[in-house]
């Protein structure tokens, strides 16, 4: 029996190795996908910044540790997951927003094509008999859907009916999994069907949309386009090298505590730019029936890492061994009324605490020589710099890691309410447990 030169033989079958699934791919930058060629399953859902695969897969071969069970807390994309189950590694992965956490699920789960096949046709004849429950709407915000109540919508109202007529017939699956993935593929076109547009920093109207109405049909034509691309990658890419996983779905910090051991921990946290990245994601997280009011919706911002100020909390002071973070913070506050909100010494000094009990955590959950991989990324508020690396390794030695390396490989804009134009680094840090 031959081994294929990029995969590997189980049984009658050949495994998709990392190489094969990213077609040996050249990327600008080790931090972020933006210029590389996609790679299946990364368009199921569009994520501007997620930090490129080929991260994992430098982590794993670079370790000093043998690398067979690897560690992401803040899930996102799925990113780690999937490139481990591509690389052979166990992964296990963490992640705080549900709508995520199915879209992660989703892609790491196996599947047989021909009976997704089935109940794609399936969920296509029902589409064509149901009537739509519009009341499955009912508790979401009123400048979600077209009404007389509001000048302005994010969906015309022929247009919600669709997707609640795809939402009905996907719940009449028998399946679990399957009714995950094909409401995971729907949530993942919600955005081309509406009247915005969503960056990194929340959404906007679409220029001239009451003038340039989406017509119902786009849903239906829409959604067997995206399933059916979606099972011809599954299909394609079927035999990992890994086939299993664990999914943890909560905040991370809680988490943890589940998470026996680990050989690397391959991240990428939220920055602390004072923006709450739920706010991403919060069509899908309503449309589909993750909130269903606005005690779920403030549930969900306050189990987020406090990366933000959309939301009063009680806010907890950053731990002491960072001098350089207690001479910035101490600048924050002196300058608290030049900055937009006065919270934002605050949120500064409780995300350090929150990255604090991570490394702790992670600290206790890593083996000997196991690597912690982070993406992280400067701000800036009133002049004052928050050099994000530089702080967490100066807590590292405390917390029993030695220093391996900062690279810095991209700049950011900072934003409007940051003061614009100057540039913020983007770094990854590694760091390696102690004896």
């Amino acid at each position: 029996m031959e081994l294929a030169p990029t995969g590997h033989w189980v049984g009658d079958d050949i495994c998709v190795s990392f190489e094969s699934w990213t077609r040996q791919r050249k990327i600008v930058s080790i931090g972020t996908n933006a210029g590389a060629e996609p790679l299946p399953f990364q368009g199921w859902h569009h994520f501007k910044e997620a930090f490129a695969p080929e991260v994992v897969a430098r982590a794993v071969r670079e370790s000093e540790r043998p690398v067979t069970r690897c560690l992401d807390p803040f899930g996102g994309s799925g990113t780690t997951a999937l490139a481990c189950q591509f690389l052979g590694v166990a992964p296990t992965t963490i992640e705080v927003n549900p709508y995520l956490a199915d879209l992660i699920e989703a892609k790491l789960t196996a599947y047989d094509a021909d009976d997704l096949v089935a109940d794609l046709g399936r969920i296509v004849r029902a589409v064509g008999t149901l009537r739509a429950d519009m009341s499955r709407f009912a508790h979401m915000p009123v400048t979600f859907i077209e009404s007389s109540a509001t000048e302005r919508w994010i969906y015309d109202r022929a247009v919600a009916r669709r997707i609640a007529i795809h939402l009905e017939a996907i719940e009449c699956l028998a399946r679990p999994h399957h009714r995950r993935l094909f409401k995971i593929l729907l949530g993942g076109m919600l955005i081309a069907v509406s009247n915005v547009v969503v960056n990194g920093k929340g959404r906007r109207y679409r220029k001239g949309w009451m003038n340039r109405r989406t017509a119902p049909a786009k849903v239906d034509a829409l959604f067997r386009q995206r399933c059916q691309s979606a099972i011809t990658e599954i299909h394609a890419h079927r035999h990992r090298r890994h086939r299993g996983h664990t999914l943890l779905r909560g905040d991370c910090l809680q988490q943890l505590d589940q998470v026996d051991a680990a050989d690397l921990a391959v991240f990428s946290p939220p920055y602390p730019n004072s923006f709450d990245y739920t706010d991403v994601y919060n069509v899908e997280l309503w449309m589909l029936g993750y909130l269903d009011g606005s005690a779920s919706n403030q549930s969900l911002r306050h189990a987020t890492l406090c990366s933000h100020v959309q939301i009063k909390r009680e806010f907890k002071p950053a731990p002491a061994g960072s001098l350089r973070l207690t001479r910035a913070l101490n600048r924050l506050r002196r300058e608290r009324d030049a900055l937009w909100s006065s919270w934002i010494p605050d949120m500064v000094g409780h995300y350090f605490y929150d990255m604090h009990q991570l490394l702790t955590k992670l600290s206790r959950t890593l083996s000997t020589q196991g690597e912690v991989w982070a993406v992280v990324g400067d701000s800036r508020y009133a002049g004052v710099q928050i050099p994000v690396a530089r702080v967490l390794a100066d807590y590292a030695p405390a917390l029993g890691f030695c220093v391996k390396s900062i690279t810095p490989f991209r700049s950011m804009r900072v934003s409007a309410q940051q003061g614009g134009q100057q540039q913020l680094d983007e770094s990854l840090i590694v760091l390696q447990k102690l004896d």
